[in-house]
C-alpha cells in the first residue's frame, strides 16, 4: 500500500516547477493519486503545477440547476 501524500510533497512539486519555469519549460503533473490532487488542489496550486487530474467521467461534477422562486400570485414572464 502506497504512503498518503503529505505538504513536503506539494513542496517539492512546487520547487520543480518553479525551476522548470525559470528554464522556460512547464512542469505537467500526471497519474497521481486522489489524494495528492486533492492535496494540490487545498494549497492552491493545481494550475501552478499543471496538474492534470485523471478523473472518470462519473467523478465530474454535475452542474447545478437553478430553480426561480416565486409567489403563487405571480404571472410567469414571457
Amino acid at each position: 500500500m502506497a504512503e498518503s501524500p503529505h505538504i513536503g510533497t506539494v513542496g517539492s512539486l512546487a520547487r520543480l516547477a518553479l525551476q522548470a519555469r525559470r528554464l522556460g519549460l512547464r512542469l505537467r503533473v500526471q497519474a497521481t493519486s486522489r489524494e495528492l490532487q486533492d492535496l494540490v488542489e487545498l494549497c492552491g496550486l493545481a494550475e501552478a503545477l499543471g496538474l492534470e487530474p485523471e478523473r472518470h467521467p462519473e467523478e465530474r461534477e454535475q452542474p447545478l440547476r437553478v430553480e426561480e422562486e416565486r409567489e403563487v400570485g405571480d404571472r410567469p414572464v414571457a
